[in-house]
């Protein structure tokens, strides 16, 4: 049986929906791309009705992982975490996640990629603190390892981020030194074998006299 569009209304509170009315009666709303090709005294069968529901369901799922990736770059699992708390079914989410892998709008490759620059920027760590945040985003193993291969090495990330605490500890004797320095650095993840000599090389070089280069970022250890 089928039904004719009697009316088509943008929707009073949100311009990017199409209420549908069918023989006199509200029915149901659409995404404006969805309800685009629709026209007054248009029959739709059932079948179509369900087929611009389903749609509608895919578009207003893309549309709500659009937003939540334009505040950050996230990855696929995030993604899909997000719309399964939103309670899409798998084949929405599957669909959506596809067609955002097709748009460049997730790649989890760049996702870790970024990430690693950032904190190799800002906030150096391990490579294995730096590998768990990454399986905490649900980074594939295969890629994690990738990254690793292509990231700084522990010891330059260790001293970087030993230059960043050791302004604020210029003042203390070397034991005191060596004790919040080593802590921080190993709170990072860093093994004893590469904290040990970036401690005494940063050591040195404030009693010599150095004057290295030091981020004017905040140390959060």
């Amino acid at each position: 049986m089928s039904r004719k569009i009697t009316a088509l209304k943008l929707q009073k509170r949100n311009h990017q929906r199409v209420n549908v009315y069918l023989d006199g009666d509200f029915a149901f709303g659409l995404s404006r791309i969805v309800a685009a090709w629709l026209e007054v005294d248009q029959e739709l069968s059932e079948e179509k009705i369900a087929q611009l529901q389903a749609e509608d369901e895919n578009e207003v799922a893309f549309q709500r992982a659009v937003k939540f990736i334009g505040y950050r770059t996230r990855s696929e699992a995030e993604v899909r975490d997000k719309l399964r708390d939103a309670n899409y079914p798998e084949e929405v989410i599957e669909a959506v996640v596809q067609r955002l892998q097709r748009g460049g709008l997730v790649d989890d490759e760049l996702f870790a990629k970024t990430w690693a620059e950032n904190r190799a920027e800002f906030h150096p760590r391990s490579h294995r603190a730096l590998a768990y945040e990454l399986r905490q985003k649900g980074i594939p193993e295969e890629v994690i390892s990738k990254i690793l291969e292509e990231t700084t090495g522990e010891e330059e990330l260790a001293y970087k981020a030993g230059l960043k605490l050791s302004r604020k500890l210029k003042n203390l004797e070397w034991p005191d030194f060596r004790r919040r320095l080593s802590g921080f650095l190993a709170r990072r993840g860093f093994s004893y074998e590469i904290v040990a000599p970036v401690v005494d090389r940063i050591w040195a070089e404030q009693e010599s006299g150095g004057n290295p280069t030091i981020d004017n970022n905040e140390v959060n250890s």
